[in-house]
């Protein structure tokens, strides 16, 4: 296998290559076909007896511990003359390292990376997605040193980072907070390069698939351009971003100038995929504003050791899922009908998840760190993107209200951006004081009653507002509804609190084995329940805790059409007025009530 080897390294002893960095890290990525690779980082000479080296025990954008030191095997540390120095693990994701006198040290280590759906690390024979919090270790005595990153890489492989490049495999920053914040991604890959509102911009895939890399292009060009509707400038001057078309792993992460966003290899061509795809980059993209350049002061400065804990998460995530379809919008990507879908969908999976009524969303957000999700959490908590959401959305049109359409929650974001940039952190009595010079109002009940309890929103008197309603449509009707949920298979994977089968006693893990006497499959067991009416009662017979028992159970009623935004009849100049406050755009219907394309 031929290698590409950086210049730099040819010329220049890795302990002696101090002209860029003041902390090198090297990483050889030649025999990638296992998932292994081989870092050493030489760090200056240190007059401590004992040097502390640390690996992050959670990644920036996911507040979870997660155990990432696990990956380190073969951990070594030497003098600057070669000779080993002792050691010993005094954390999860703590060295110590013993020096007998004043000297560099270079630790060297085997990491094994293969968590592509933790968007931390994976390296396998065509590419190697690299987050520092799961590849490079860091000293705090050195955290704000300037560092350098070379990449010893098969030879047809082409390296991106959000990182100063420095070389064709080589990248530098200025501390290790810009490493940790700055993933690379290595490989055979797609590239693309663009500009929108006088930033630069690149697209690296990874992966084949059904996707369109040139409508890609564009429709990342025209949101690229959108973030003057909120904020007055721009937190970089070049962003990458980072597709990997994978097989099956899912989700997204934001960095400091880049984000990676994973898709199922096959979800982009239809329309209703591609959208996934697209409001994922527009979050991220948000989040190079809210969260990465100012964000809670529990989170200021990141500590890589321990959780940050703050009230304000809802705001950092929960607003940032706020304005991701509205930058679309506003950019033509999206229709008017494909956002005001967005919006019914979350109105009604709100109406649907019992948990609001137990949990506030400053709650939840204390308390993400260890948010498990799954049946207990959608009856027993807040979620800070869903829920946070729609908590903005409530401060928006309150801001729209109290100030008659002069200010707006935009305008709290782009106050957040010019007054709390890092290294200050806002907390809560900033943003309350926010509200107040935004509006003239003390907005502290309006927490207390928003924040501080379980949500409980008139969404009928909120749209109103903007001219719009829910709607069923002519054709709904009442159908049965049990309260329980299957995933993939008969063992129930929801049962929603206060339901129909919450009542009759069956919970979560429970197996469905027949309704009155019949079989029940996992492909019938909707149309079975479409069989009754509201009110009537069946006889179900399950498993639970490997326990046969049957229950008599009781059906609730739910709208067998999907919730729709409509516009309510002859709107009037106010509330066309205030819908383009709100969303940047004319008023979309025509006089019959019809949304036009």
């Amino acid at each position: 296998m031929k290698l590409a080897v950086p210049l730099i390294l040819i010329f220049s002893p890795f302990f002696l290559s101090q002209a860029h960095a003041d902390v090198n890290y090297k990483i050889d990525l030649t025999t990638p076909d296992h998932h292994l690779a081989k870092v050493e980082v030489a760090f200056p000479a240190s007059n401590a007896k004992q040097l502390k080296i640390n690996l992050p025990v959670w990644r920036t954008g996911k507040y979870q511990v997660l155990p990432l030191a696990d990956a380190i095997r073969h951990f070594k540390a030497e003098d600057d003359s070669g000779k080993a120095l002792e050691w010993q693990r005094t954390a999860s994701g703590e060295w110590q390292v013993s020096l007998v006198e004043p000297s560099q040290v270079k630790v060297s280590y085997q990491v094994y990376a293969n968590t592509l759906g933790q968007r931390v690390t994976h390296i396998d024979s065509s590419h190697a997605y690299l987050d520092a919090s799961g590849v490079f270790v860091y000293s705090p005595e050195f955290r704000d040193q300037q560092v350098k990153v070379s990449l010893e890489v098969p030879e047809q492989w082409r390296s991106y980072s959000g990182m100063d490049a420095i070389g064709p495999h080589s990248f530098s920053a200025d501390n290790y907070d810009v490493l940790v914040d700055s993933p690379i991604e290595t490989g055979i890959n797609q590239h693309r390069r663009f500009s929108a509102d006088g930033r630069d911009y690149e697209l690296v895939v990874w992966g084949e698939g059904n996707y369109d890399i040139d409508k890609m292009v564009e429709d990342l060009t025209r949101l690229s351009g959108q973030a003057k509707a909120i904020w007055d400038g721009y937190p970089f001057e070049r962003y990458v971003y980072m597709v990997h078309a994978t097989s099956g792993a899912s989700g997204a992460t934001e960095h400091l100038n880049s984000t990676v966003i994973q898709r199922p290899r096959f979800s982009f061509r239809e329309r209703k995929d591609y959208l996934g795809f697209i409001k994922t980059a527009s979050h991220e993209f948000i989040h190079t504003w809210n969260v990465k350049a100012y964000r809670p002061q529990g989170l200021v400065p990141y500590d890589y050791q321990d959780e940050g804990i703050t009230e304000l998460l809802w705001i950092a995530e929960g607003s940032t899922s706020y304005f991701q379809s509205q930058l679309l919008l506003r950019a033509g990507v999206i229709t008017p009908k494909e956002f005001l879908e967005d919006l019914a969908k979350r109105i009604g999976r709100n109406e649907q998840t019992p948990g609001r009524e137990v949990q506030a969303i400053a709650e939840a957000s204390a308390g993400q760190w260890v948010s498990g999700g799954g049946d207990y959490a959608r009856n027993h908590s807040s979620n800070i993107y869903s829920e946070g959401y729609l908590t903005s959305l409530a401060l928006d049109f309150s801001l729209l209200s109290e100030t008659q359409l002069k200010a707006s929650y935009r305008d709290l974001h782009a106050k957040l951006y010019q007054e709390y940039r890092l290294p200050a952190g806002y907390r809560v009595a900033d943003v309350q004081q926010l509200l107040a010079d935004l509006s003239g109002k003390d907005y502290a009940d309006w927490w207390q009653r928003h924040v501080n309890q379980p949500l409980a929103l008139d969404f009928d008197a909120l749209l109103a507002k903007a001219g719009l309603q829910r709607d069923y449509g002519k054709e709904n009707k009442a159908i049965a509804d049990a309260g329980m949920e299957i995933a993939g298979s008969l063992r129930l994977s929801h049962v929603r609190r206060e339901g129909p089968a919450w009542r009759a006693g069956i919970v979560a893990g429970d197996e469905l084995v027949a309704i009155n006497g019949l079989k029940v499959t996992a492909k019938g067991f909707e149309a079975r329940i479409k069989d009754f009416k509201p009110g009537d009662t069946i006889r179900v017979t399950l498993f639970s805790n490997d326990t046969l028992k049957e229950v008599s159970l009781t059906l609730g009623q739910q709208p067998s059409e999907k919730l729709k935004l409509t516009s309510v009849d002859k709107p009037n100049r106010q509330q066309k007025a205030f819908f383009k406050a709100w969303l940047g755009i004319d008023w979309p219907f025509d006089a019959s009530g019809k949304l036009q394309d």
